[in-house]
């Protein structure tokens, strides 16, 4: 896409100031995110794959595909990390009773306990951030 048909050339200083600083505070939270989780014991990945398992809203379980699908990773390398967090007692992996080839995931009640605490280490940590988020993206897109 040329620079006249993406609107590139009609950004104003003020919209480049806005989603650096959209940006800075996204990294502010992931950075945020991380150490949160290292402080509770986990690796950043892991506690990505425990909101995802938790989030996940569906008529099937979770699996070891919808787990790559959501945290952008190949599937092997899922596959992987599901195997350490069974190993540290973060999930229950079964078969599936319908097709043996599908690993469903489940967190454990000591995975639940951690989640929760994150979450809502994280959800205060948005609270205070959101105001600065919303601004910084209507700026950006105006």
């Amino acid at each position: 896409m040329d620079a006249d048909a993406s609107g590139a050339d009609t950004l104003s200083a003020e919209q480049y100031a806005a989603l650096a600083d959209f940006r800075f505070r996204l990294r502010r939270f992931l950075a945020f995110s991380e150490t949160a989780a290292a402080r509770a014991g986990l690796p950043p990945q892991q506690h990505q794959a425990l909101l995802t398992l938790a989030g996940h809203v569906g008529r099937t379980p979770a699996t070891v595909g919808l787990l790559a699908e959501q945290l952008l990773i190949a599937p092997h390398s899922a596959a992987e990390l599901v195997a350490r967090m069974v190993d540290a007692g973060l999930l229950t992996k079964t078969r599936a009773a319908q097709d043996r080839r599908r690993s469903e995931l489940a967190l454990t009640p000591r995975a639940e306990a951690l989640l929760r605490t994150l979450t809502a280490a994280h959800l205060e940590e948005l609270r205070g951030l959101a105001p600065a988020l919303a601004g910084a993206l209507a700026s950006a897109t105006r």
